[in-house]
């Protein structure tokens, strides 16, 4: 079975530092894209980040210039340091990746992880 565990969620300071990891663990072929998304109390779920498996990324604009992500793929592990918080910056934050598996063939089948708390206190 397929799992996406997420850590490092915290409180923290606003202009503050966090690093958030997100694990693939199971019989998984490989990792497509993966990345992070946030949702926030009354909004909807927004990309933060994602990263391809030839290292091509994308953020959202509201974090560019604060946020890198970055994987380790012998790890199966994805990162979002994320820099200079803001209180704004506080949601849920929620690990998602395309995830090739082989099952009578293969197949790309999308999962999500459970979600951390990030707060960023003003």
């Amino acid at each position: 079975q397929v799992q996406l565990v997420e850590s490092g969620g915290g409180l923290v300071q606003a202009g503050g530092s966090l690093r958030l990891s997100c694990a693939v663990s199971g019989n998984i072929a490989s990792i497509d894209t993966i990345g992070w998304y946030r949702q926030a109390p009354g909004k909807q779920r927004e990309l933060v980040a994602r990263i391809t498996n030839i290292g091509w990324t994308n953020y959202a604009d509201s974090v560019k210039g604060r946020f890198t992500i970055s994987r380790d793929n012998t790890k199966n592990t994805v990162y979002l340091q994320m820099t200079s918080l803001k209180p704004e910056d506080t949601a849920v934050y929620y690990c998602n990746a395309d995830i090739r598996i082989v099952q009578g063939g293969v197949r790309t089948i999308e999962y999500w992880g459970q979600g951390t708390q990030v707060t960023v206190s003003s």
